[in-house]
Formats: structure tokens, C-alpha cells, sequence
């Protein structure tokens, strides 16, 4: 890793230009409607100014509509001569037959009494509307705007129209002027915010080098440096962090080392036989039981060798076939040497997290006496066909005599009846069983739903449990616990199987009660949300590690087996009521840290009842 970053690549001057670009075209865009609005008012101001007084244009009508033409410009001349409005350049009268008759500018009176060739003009007497635009004089590179009214007699008849035009220069001029302080405003502010940006970069940026070196310390091994803490927000828990994970690297290192040291004992003590081989299945690792198991003297007999030598089975197997195959166990008869061995072996490859395989482990366990106790479970298998033979039989006996003619008899008849009906139940106890888990495994189980108050049926399931408190409270062998509650204070109703929900209570409270301390203290609650009525129940017990809790609702699971089978469990209680949730919608999760205990969540659908909506005025 380069101890040292480009300019261009510090995260200080990237956070400088991104302020400082994002600075940029805020102000871009701010100034760009800023100056169109100004442009749009200013210039809807200055139309404003130049327009004529109505006055104005009914004595230019008068005079339009009289047929005294000479007569009629002169008063036309004197009516522009009075207009005063130092914003309008040139005003232009015309008739309704095109005929200049007057203009206020005195360099273009030559032109009074000839036709007029502007366009907007004729289009003003052909639509008889007010036209205006914007025009540009390439002669002398100003910008003026255009104007021309209608003159309308008293009949509404057009008689002519009137040609306004004034300068932009000035409204332009104001608007640049504008433009170019908002401009330098911008330039200044974007100096300082860019000089601020760096200030606060490099202060965010300080304590991320820090942590940057002291990373790069640890990756050398060196384990001495701390990473200063400059406050509590997100950079001072991240150097707090940094501290930490230093010390848990050196702690975890040394840790190794005594793992190492550990294993090796464990290894040279242990009552199974271990080896361990390379990918080529040549043995790397034996222990003193593994040579005990294999009849050999020194491990060096078996260092280097094939595994699938030192153990017999090249006639089986291969060693790529150990590796990759699904072949994890097996059972080595020893017996052929003269010796009363069986071996169990268990193969596990050596993997790494890329997935590549580097070896394989091989635990050897002496299963002579597993044998015998092989055989011994399978004798009880046919104790228990047995079992489930002998009412059989019964029964077919008792039947076979009744039908021979037993029924007559008025005293031996309701024996063997009694004796039949007996025997039938406890078949059907025993089919029960095996069908309850049966449906289970289907998921064919049905459900009798009603709506029921979760509020009070959570009590009652609670208050058997405090019932049972009471009972055992002289007792010195039971465990002592409390059961604290808080609920909501409204009734919630909720259409649910109460059997089931009950069972799935039952099985939550039982492992917490389990798996809690004595004197621990068993933690209730329920909640309303928008659409949701949410159950917890909490515990002071064993905790699940963080790694199983995704799987903590598996069937068959168990976190840690030999701590669940010493407790009871089977591995099916919440995966049964994780299904009995989901048949009513619901769903159910976990939280729990190792150690400190366990909370289960129950979230059921629920649907706000009202019960003035059901009555009508």
C-alpha cells in the first residue's frame, strides 16, 4: 500500500470541489432565474412607461377622421409635439391607408405622406390588434422595442394606428449592471466557501489519515500506536473503533498462538484419532491415538504416506473421491487383523474462504461398543413393532371370540368389549401422535379461527404460568422466575386459532423459562401499530450467537445440541410455531445476543375495531 496519495486523490480535495461545484451551480441556476425575472420586470415596467394617455389617442382619432388632411397633420404634429416621455424614441402616426401623417422625431418628417412598408402596421389594420417585438438595429447596434395601436374612431372603425418605439439600451444597461455585481457577489462567495471547504475537509479528513496509519501499523504487527479520539460523532466512534479493533487484533493474535499451543495438546491427549492430510491426501498431522488405532509405532511410519493406505481403502476408494465426493463417513473393520476394532471415520475438507480445498481431515473413533449399541436400538425398534402388535393381536383375539360366540355370554362379552375399546384407544393415542406430526411436516394442518382479545388471552396463558409460580414456591428444587407484563391498555381483537396460539405461547414461555437463570426474570409485551398487534417475550437465558440466529427456526436445529439436549429440546418447538404463525399471517422473529438472552417477536394482522361503527343513529 502507498503511504503517500496524489493530490488529485485526496478525499480532502474532493470534498473541496464537490462543495465548492455544488456551490457553483446552486448559484448558476439562482442567478439564471434571478436575472430572467429581472429581465421580465424591468421590461414589463418600461412597456408600462411608454404607453400612451387615452387621451392622446382619441384627439390622434379625431384627427385621423377628419377631411381636412393638411389641417389634420398639423394638429397630429402639435398633439406629439406635447407628449413628454423621454423613454419613447419616435412616435409614428398612420392612417388606415397606410399614409404616414405624422411623426415626432424631426429627422424623419420627410417621410409624412408617404406609405409605410412596416409589417407589423399592416398586420395592425388587418386584425385590428396591438402588436409588439423586440427588434435589433444592426446600424448602430441598438435594441429597441416596437409598439403599434390601433386608433379607433367613435363607430369602433379603424382609422389608423400609432407606431411606438423607445430605446432598450438603458433597461439593458440596468440589467448588466445588476448581472455583473450578482456575478462578483458569486465569485467572492465561492473563494470563501472553496477556502471554508478546504478548512473543514482537512478537519474530517485529519483523523481519517490517523486511523489510516494506525491501520497500516497494525498490518505490520505493531500493535503500540492509538488512534486520538476527537469527539462523539461518527469519525470519534470510528477512531474509538479503530482502538478497539487494535486491541481485539493483538488479543486475537495472541489468542492464536494459544489455540495453537492448545490444539497441540488437544491433539496429543485427545480420545479420537486424528490425521490430516494435503490436497494430494499425503498425511501432514497424526496424533498419538491415531497411531494407537492404526497399530503404529512412530508417527514418521505415517507421515508422508497416502492416507488411503495407512487406513486400507485404496481398493474403495481414491483420494480426489474423499475430497470432492459426498463420502464423509465410514466404517473401517479392524477386525481382520485379529484385533475386536471398528473405526468410524469422518472425513472433512480442509477449505478456505475462496472455497479452494487444501487438505483433508480425518477423525478415527473407536465405535466397537456404538456397534453393539447399533444393534441394541435396532432390537428396540422391534420392541416397539411389537408394541404396536400386541394390542393389534388383543384385539384380533377378542374380536375372533366374540364373533366365535363369546357375545352371548352376558358376563364375558363386556370384558372382552372393555378390553377391546382400551386397547383401541391407546392405538389411536399412539396414531394421533404420529399423525399430529405428520400434518406438520405437510402443512395440512387446519385451523378453527375466531376473533379473540389477544389482551386477555395473553393473560390467561400468563396467569396458568404464574399458577404454577405459586405451586412451586415451596418447592427447593424448582426454578424460581418472575413474569413481568406490559400491555397495552386497549382490547385487541384478532381472528386467530386460540388452541394453536396458545401452544405457540406455551412452547416461547417453556424455553424461556427453560433456558433462564434461577431468580431471572421473564419480560411480556404487547403493542398496537398501524396494522399490527406486536407480542414480546423476553428472557435472561443463554442467548443465541449471532451466526444461528437465521436459522434458529429450522426444524431439527439447535444452537448448541449438547447444552439443548441436556435442556429437553427436540429442535421442532419454534419451527412448529414459526408454521402456526405463518398459517395466520403473522410472523415471527428473534433478537437475541449471546450470553445476556433471547426476545421473540409475534407480529399478528390487525384490523382497529370500533364498536360505535356498528350502531346507526
Amino acid at each position: 500500500m502507498n503511504s503517500k496519495l496524489k493530490f488529485y486523490q485526496s478525499i480532502r480535495v474532493k470534498i473541496a470541489l464537490v462543495f465548492a461545484l455544488m456551490l457553483m451551480l446552486t448559484l448558476e441556476c439562482v442567478g439564471a432565474v434571478f436575472v430572467r425575472q429581472l429581465e421580465h420586470q424591468n421590461l414589463n415596467t418600461f412597456k408600462q412607461t411608454i404607453e400612451l394617455p387615452s387621451y392622446v389617442d382619441n384627439s390622434l382619432s379625431e384627427q385621423l377622421s377628419r377631411p381636412d388632411t393638411k389641417k389634420a397633420n398639423q394638429q397630429i404634429r402639435q398633439i406629439l409635439s406635447e407628449v413628454n416621455n423621454n423613454n419613447i424614441s419616435e412616435i409614428r402616426v398612420v392612417d388606415s391607408k397606410g399614409v404616414i401623417r405624422g411623426t415626432s422625431t424631426a429627422d424623419n418628417r420627410n417621410m409624412v405622406g408617404q406609405k409605410t412598408t412596416d409589417a407589423m402596421v399592416k398586420a395592425t389594420f388587418l386584425n385590428n390588434r396591438s402588436h409588439s417585438e423586440n427588434v435589433y438595429d444592426g446600424a448602430n447596434h441598438n435594441r429597441y422595442y416596437v409598439n403599434v395601436i390601433p386608433l379607433n374612431d367613435s363607430n369602433n372603425n379603424v382609422v389608423g394606428a400609432v407606431l411606438l418605439r423607445a430605446s432598450l439600451e438603458g433597461v439593458y444597461s440596468n440589467i448588466n449592471n445588476i448581472t455583473l455585481i450578482y456575478l462578483s457577489a458569486a465569485l467572492v462567495t465561492i473563494i470563501l466557501s472553496l477556502f471554508l471547504a478546504v478548512l473543514i475537509s482537512q478537519e474530517i479528513t485529519r483523523p481519517i489519515e490517523e486511523m489510516r496509519k494506525q491501520t497500516l501499523r497494525i498490518a505490520r504487527g505493531d500493535f503500540s500506536g492509538q488512534v486520538r479520539v476527537m469527539g462523539n460523532d461518527e469519525l470519534g466512534q470510528l477512531a474509538g473503533a479503530v482502538n478497539n479493533l487494535s486491541v481485539r487484533v493483538e488479543e486475537a493474535q495472541e489468542s492464536s498462538d494459544s489455540e495453537r499451543r492448545r490444539l497441540d495438546s488437544v491433539l496429543s491427549h485427545m480420545s479420537d484419532g486424528v490425521l490430516a492430510t494435503d490436497r494430494r491426501g499425503n498425511i501432514t498431522i497424526v496424533n498419538n491415538m491415531a497411531l494407537q488405532l492404526l497399530g503404529v509405532d512412530h508417527e514418521d511410519d505415517l507421515i508422508g504416506k497416502s492416507i488411503i493406505d495407512a487406513l486400507d481403502i485404496r481398493h474403495d476408494y481414491t483420494v480426489r473421491e474423499l475430497i470432492n465426493s459426498n463420502q464423509k463417513e465410514m466404517i473401517i473393520d479392524m477386525s481382520a487383523g485379529g484385533n475386536d476394532l471398528i473405526l468410524n471415520a469422518y472425513f472433512s475438507p480442509i477449505q478456505r474462504e475462496s472455497g479452494f480445498i487444501s487438505g483433508l481431515v480425518c477423525v478415527l473413533h473407536d465405535v466397537t461398543s456404538q456397534q453393539k449399541e447399533e444393534r441394541e436400538r435396532k432390537q428396540f425398534v422391534s420392541n416397539v413393532s411389537h408394541e404396536l402388535r400386541t394390542p393389534l393381536t388383543s384385539v384380533h383375539s377378542y374380536v375372533e371370540a366374540l364373533s366365535d360366540g363369546a357375545w352371548k355370554d352376558k358376563d364375558i362379552a363386556p370384558q372382552f368389549l372393555t378390553v377391546i375399546q382400551n386397547e383401541t384407544n391407546r392405538m389411536i393415542r399412539m396414531i394421533n401422535d404420529l399423525l399430529s406430526l405428520s400434518r406438520m411436516d405437510s402443512g395440512t394442518t387446519k385451523l378453527n379461527l375466531e376473533y379473540v382479545n389477544i389482551k386477555e388471552l395473553f393473560n390467561y396463558i400468563l396467569n396458568r404460568f404464574d399458577m404454577i409460580i405459586k405451586k412451586d414456591e415451596n418447592d427447593q428444587n424448582s426454578k424460581k422466575y418472575t413474569i413481568e407484563r406490559y400491555f397495552t391498555d386497549k382490547d385487541l381483537w384478532v381472528e386467530i386459532d386460540t388452541d394453536k396460539f396458545t401452544q405457540v405461547i406455551d412452547n416461547i414461555m417453556n424455553n424461556a423459562i427453560k433456558y433462564s437463570p434461577d431468580g431471572g426474570v421473564i419480560t411480556t409485551r404487547l403493542l398496537e401499530t398501524h396494522n399490527h398487534i406486536i407480542l414480546s417475550i423476553s428472557d435472561q437465558g443463554l442467548g443465541i450467537p449471532r451466526k444461528d440466529l437465521g436459522r434458529i427456526f429450522d426444524r431439527f436445529f439447535r444452537v448448541d445440541k449438547a447444552r439443548s439436549r441436556k435442556q429437553g429440546g427436540t429442535g421442532l418447538g419454534l419451527a412448529i410455531s414459526k408454521e402456526v404463525i405463518n398459517l395466520l399471517g403473522g410472523q415471527i422473529w428473534v433478537d437475541s445476543i449471546e450470553g445476556q438472552g433471547s426476545t421473540f417477536y409475534i407480529s399478528l394482522p390487525y384490523v382497529p375495531y370500533e364498536e360505535e361503527d356498528d350502531w346507526d343513529d
